[in-house]
């Protein structure tokens, strides 16, 4: 055995750290699909439709005497018809999809003020994979493409959640 590895072993029976995540439980929340125009959509549809998908995360507290939290992702993606002109506006609805994931966790000895960034990007970024796996499954099993969700920048859209609570004004001096 090397001295790095003998080193590596004699490091590794190091405490962990305090502070702690624990997802205890993560599920469908609510799920919705909807083809509006029933089947005659699929006779009408001519091109590749324009998918427009919303994202929001939410974050609640359960229980005032415990670290135990509600995180939920909400997921709005909508498909229309393709415009008839390049310039043209969005066709009919062709499907509508609101997916909640959620989780309880639960957070031992952290700072407060890593609390916020631990629910709204932490958490989310371990969810993320299922709700992007249900997505691409309910819309491949609705008759269409899957659709695959892009990664999610959850740190860009925790700070602009941020702008908009606490927006910045120019102090006069």
């Amino acid at each position: 055995m090397t001295k790095a590895s003998n080193e590596q072993n004699e490091n590794s029976g190091a405490a962990p750290s305090a502070s702690s995540l624990s997802v205890n439980v993560q599920f469908i929340k609510d799920l919705s699909f909807e083809i509006p125009g029933g089947a005659a959509t699929f006779a009408s549809i001519k091109a590749a439709p324009q998918i427009g998908v919303n994202i929001d995360v939410q974050a609640h507290k359960l229980d005032e005497k415990q670290p135990v939290y509600e995180v939920a992702i909400t997921v709005k993606a909508e498909a229309q018809e393709a415009p008839e002109k390049e310039s043209g506006m969005a066709g009919k609805p062709i499907f509508i999809l609101e997916l909640t994931y959620a989780s309880v966790v639960t957070i031992a000895d952290v700072p407060e003020e890593a609390i916020e960034p631990i629910l709204l990007i932490e958490v989310p970024r371990l969810l993320f994979p299922f709700v992007r796996s249900i997505i691409t499954d309910v819309t491949r099993d609705g008759g269409f493409a899957p659709v695959v969700l892009h990664p999610i920048d959850f740190v860009g859209l925790w700070q602009s959640k941020r702008a908009q609570q606490f927006p910045q004004t120019e102090g006069n001096a």
